[in-house]
C-alpha cells in the first residue's frame, strides 16, 4: 500500500511538472513568435504606433510699426455745461425746453409772468416823466432866481432816481425770460413748469455744443514718457463713419487722480456731424507716439526663456508636404510695453511658434495649425 501510495503521488508530480513546462515553453516561444509576425504586428498596433504630429499656431516676425499705439477709455463731453437760472423771483408759467432737444442761440427756453414786471416798468416810467417835469420846473424857477439852486438840485437827484429805477424794473423784465445763451442742447429739465421759483433757482441744464470735446485718463508712466501730451496723435472712430477721427488736444489737468496717478487730458472733435456725439457717449480713443525704435516684433508668448536666462524662439523650416520641422534660435529681446516684444535674430517675415512653445522640442515635426472645423453627423 505504503509503495502503491508513492508511486500515485510521483506520477502526479510529474504531470505538474510537465504542465509547467508546457507553460514556461509558451513564455519563451511568445517573443519568437512576436518577431516572426503575428505578435510583432499587435505590439505595432498599440505600442509602437507613431507619435501624432501636433498643430502650432504660427505668428510671423514684422518690422516695427513707425508709432506706438495704446487705446484708452474716453467719454464724450460738451464744450461747457450750465444752469440756467431766473435772476429775479415769481411764477413761471413758460417752459419751451424739450430734454434732448437741441436748441439755436436765442431761442426762448422759459418765462415767468409777466404782468407783474410791465406793471413795474409802467410805473417806473410814470415816476420818471413827473420827476422829470420837477426837475424842468425847478431848472426854469432857478433862471429867473424864484427858487434856489437846493431846489433844483433835489429836483435833479428826484429824476436820476426815477431814471435807474426804470432801468431796473426793464432789467427785472428781461430776467423774467430765460433765453437760450448758445447753440447747445437741453440735458435736464430741473424744475417743473407752473412752479414759483425764487432768484437763482435752476431751471435748466444746457450743454454748449459748439465744440464737442473727450475726456480721458492718462497714465503718468506714458505722459512722463511722452512728455508733450500735444505731441500724441489722438483718433478715434464713431459707429456711423468709416474713417478715423482725429483729436486735437485741447489741455490736460494738472492733478494726478488719487486713485490711478492718471491726468484727465481733454480732446476736441473737429466739426463732424455724428448721432452719437452727445455728453456721455463712451468712445475709443487711439494714441500713436512715434517710435524711436527699430527692429522686429513678436508677442511675449513666442519668447522662450531657459534655465541660463537666454531667450530663445521656435522656427518653422519647410519639411516633407504641408508639415514642417522646428528650430530653436537663439535673439535678443528688448520691450517697452511688456506685452511685445522687438527681437534681433530673426529674419523679416519667419513663422514663429506663437504660444506653447516650451512644450515643443527643436528637430520635432509640426503643421500649421488653421482653424478649428466642427463637423455635424
Amino acid at each position: 500500500m505504503a509503495d502503491g501510495g508513492l508511486s500515485f503521488m510521483r506520477q502526479c508530480f510529474s504531470k505538474m511538472y510537465a504542465a509547467v513546462g508546457a507553460v514556461a515553453s509558451l513564455l519563451l516561444i511568445g517573443p519568437t513568435v512576436a518577431e516572426d509576425g503575428v505578435a510583432g504586428q499587435a505590439e505595432d498596433g498599440v505600442a509602437g504606433q507613431a507619435e501624432p504630429i501636433p498643430s502650432v499656431k504660427v505668428v510671423r516676425a514684422e518690422l516695427a510699426a513707425p508709432y506706438r499705439t495704446r487705446s484708452f477709455f474716453g467719454v464724450v463731453r460738451a464744450r461747457e455745461t450750465v444752469d440756467l437760472s431766473f435772476e429775479v423771483g415769481g411764477a413761471m408759467d413758460v417752459l419751451t425746453a424739450i430734454e434732448g432737444d437741441r436748441v439755436e442761440r436765442g431761442r426762448l427756453l422759459a418765462q415767468l409772468d409777466q404782468a407783474r414786471f410791465e406793471r413795474a416798468v409802467e410805473r417806473a416810467e410814470v415816476t420818471l416823466r413827473q420827476a422829470t417835469r420837477d426837475y424842468q420846473r425847478a431848472a426854469a424857477l432857478m433862471q429867473r432866481s424864484a427858487a434856489s439852486r437846493a431846489r433844483y438840485e433835489d429836483a435833479e437827484t428826484v429824476r436820476d432816481l426815477a431814471s435807474v429805477a426804470l432801468r431796473e424794473a426793464r432789467d427785472d423784465l428781461e430776467d423774467a425770460t430765460i433765453l437760450a445763451p448758445f447753440d447747445g442742447l437741453v440735458a435736464e429739465r430741473l424744475t417743473p413748469n407752473f412752479t414759483n421759483v425764487e432768484p437763482g433757482h435752476p431751471i435748466l441744464r444746457l450743454h454748449d455744443m459748439s465744440e464737442v470735446r473727450v475726456e480721458l485718463e492718462l497714465p503718468e508712466r506714458l505722459l512722463t514718457r511722452v512728455g508733450d501730451p500735444s505731441r500724441v496723435r489722438f483718433t478715434t472712430r464713431m459707429p456711423d463713419r468709416d474713417d478715423d477721427i482725429v483729436l486735437r488736444f485741447v489741455e490736460f489737468h494738472a492733478e494726478t487722480d488719487r486713485v490711478g496717478q492718471s491726468y484727465t487730458i481733454t480732446l476736441a472733435f473737429p466739426d463732424v456731424d455724428s448721432a452719437f456725439l452727445v455728453p456721455g457717449a463712451s468712445v475709443t480713443v487711439t494714441a500713436a507716439v512715434p517710435s524711436e525704435l527699430t527692429g522686429l516684433v513678436l508677442p511675449a508668448s513666442a519668447i522662450l526663456s531657459g534655465a541660463d536666462r537666454e531667450t530663445a524662439v521656435l522656427v518653422l523650416e519647410p519639411g516633407e508636404g504641408p508639415s514642417a520641422v522646428l528650430r530653436r534660435l537663439p535673439v535678443e529681446v528688448r520691450s517697452e510695453t511688456g506685452t511685445g516684444f522687438l527681437v534681433t535674430g530673426v529674419r523679416d517675415g519667419a513663422e514663429v511658434v506663437a504660444v506653447g512653445g516650451h512644450l515643443l522640442r527643436e528637430g520635432q515635426t509640426v503643421r500649421r495649425y488653421s482653424r478649428l472645423v466642427v463637423e455635424e453627423r
